[in-house]
């Protein structure tokens, strides 16, 4: 295996990634594109899946030339993607009908309303999600009911929907010519139309949602050969042998395979995943119940998670409609000019608020002002928010499982920065711990690959290869955690009920 590898691509958010690492799960190569994000209009978000897979095939061949490697060398190709994020094509012209619709978008909110008429929770027995703009189904409806002409070729059979993962393989396996139309159980179970027990659709609640079954895509394992690379592509016969929804994949690179292990993804939003091994455990504090990761023909692994919308994106807006800073690190070092957040507290709900609230009528608010706050206070209060959202969705994790955490595993971008990982300790009162490889999403899709090609031969490779780099210790006392987590809460409520009847978005 010394000189095969396996190659990741991580299509994300903001950008794709492609990510080549080797039989030590280090990282060899990267290539990176960021794509635009478009909104037209208030909380519309969408992304051109057009440019994103033109962004993909540059960063394989960015990946590629910087290890100087070509196809033959690379055992294996794993996808993870942003989860939610829903794309419906023609497939026999391989075109979009519609801008992808990405999973922070609430323009889907009516849509949502009628189908539960008042029961948020209508389908949480069989797909272990309320009902929320965040997922995929409502979606793909508003695509078929606002996009003219869409209805009639859907069903026709000439339209597929897929998550971006699906966009991604269907065109990396030949597109019109032979694409393999696939996902596999984590992105499923995000679509709020896969039943988690049997892990197939579920014919009513398509119904209910007026798409017709012929769109959606043959559900697979995580683990296991869709198919293989064009033969015209950069990566022909290269088998693509693993697909995990972002969390999915970074709960998967972290090794959390036991029940009760958890992991944090401190990314454009935060994602928290608890495994609860093959039992599927459903949530009374405003957790989602999902699918964790299904290895090959071995039972499914499922999870509950909580959730939050935005984390890292709230330090983009800092730097991009505020211009408070130049770039996302500085936020630290204009945080760290402060001794604290000086009363100010700042609740994100842009796209209203995610666990465990699910409240899309809330909007984001700064709180506690006073003439003392400055713009260092602001900084602060924007990565405070991050550390009390994920405490809030601790605390709901530990209600619903019964399980104690003893520390937090993390991941993710916003990991570098130490302020907020120590504030993070101090607010969870348990050890966070980073580890050496932070690119855990990426990683759990190469493993998920890798073992389903004997590249690596399971579980135990991938716990072997995990190593901690840092440590962050509680320091704080009781009490002002406690204080500063109160004002949080009622910083919260104060969001509620913000979106009226005839607020136009």
């Amino acid at each position: 295996m010394a000189d095969k590898y396996v190659l990741a691509i991580d299509q994300g958010t903001t950008s794709s990634r492609a990510i080549i690492f080797d039989h030590s799960g280090k990282i060899v190569s990267v290539g990176q594109k960021e794509h635009e994000q478009i909104f037209p209009r208030a909380g519309w978000v969408e992304h051109n899946p057009v440019e994103v897979w033109d962004n993909v095939r540059a960063v394989v061949a960015e990946a590629l030339s910087g290890a100087s490697i070509n196809h033959q060398q690379i055992a294996a190709v794993g996808i993870t993607n942003q989860r939610e994020t829903t794309v419906v094509w023609d497939k026999k012209t391989g075109e979009p009908v519609y801008n992808a619709i990405v999973w922070q978008d609430t323009r889907t909110a009516k849509i949502v309303d009628e189908l539960g008429g008042g029961d948020q929770d209508k389908y949480k027995d069989r797909v272990g999600l309320p009902l929320a703009t965040y997922f995929c189904g409502p979606k793909v409806k508003w695509i078929l009911d606002n996009v003219e002409g869409a209805r009639e070729r859907a069903e026709a059979g000439d339209l597929v929907m897929g998550t971006m993962d699906t966009w991604v393989l269907w065109n990396m396996t030949g597109g019109v010519d032979g694409g393999v139309h696939v996902t596999d159980v984590t992105n499923a179970s995000r679509t709020m139309l896969m039943d988690l027990k049997t892990l197939d659709w579920d014919a009513d609640i398509a119904a209910d949602m007026t798409i017709p079954m012929s769109m959606l895509p043959e559900i697979k394992s995580s683990a296991e050969v869709y198919g293989v690379g064009r033969s015209s592509g950069m990566l022909p016969d290269v088998p693509i042998a693993g697909i995990l929804g972002d969390q999915q994949a970074a709960t998967f690179g972290q090794a959390c395979f036991e029940p009760g292990m958890a992991k944090n993804t401190y990314g454009t939003g935060n994602f928290m995943l608890l495994n609860t091994g093959e039992e599927i455990v459903p949530s009374k504090n405003g957790l989602l119940t999902t699918v964790c990761y299904k290895i090959g023909d071995k039972p499914a692994i499922y999870a509950l998670e909580g959730s939050i919308a935005v984390t890292g994106s709230l330090v983009q807006w800092l730097r991009d409609n505020l211009k408070m800073i130049s770039s996302a690190p500085e936020v630290e070092e204009l945080a760290a000019t402060v001794e604290d957040n000086g009363g100010a507290y700042f609740v994100p709900a842009f796209s209203g608020l995610f666990a465990p609230y699910w409240k899309s009528d809330a909007r984001g608010a700064l709180v506690g002002l006073t003439r003392y706050v400055n713009r260092g206070h602001i900084a602060r209060a924007v990565l405070e928010a991050t550390a009390y959202q994920t405490r809030e969705v601790l605390e709901a994790m530990e209600a619903d499982s019964g399980v104690k955490l003893a520390e937090l595993k993390v991941d993710g971008g916003m990991t570098a920065n130490e302020t907020l990982m120590q504030f993070q300790a101090d607010q969870l009162g348990v050890d966070v711990v980073r580890p050496v490889v932070a690119e855990t999403t990426a990683l759990g899709a190469a493993y998920a690959a890798g073992i389903a090609t004997g590249y690596w031969q399971g579980e135990q490779d991938v716990i072997d290869n995990w190593a901690e780099d840092k440590r962050w210790t509680p320091k704080v006392d009781e009490t002002e955690r406690d204080r500063l987590f109160r004002n949080w809460k009622k910083a919260v409520t104060r969001t509620f009920d913000w979106v009226d009847e005839d607020v136009k978005e």
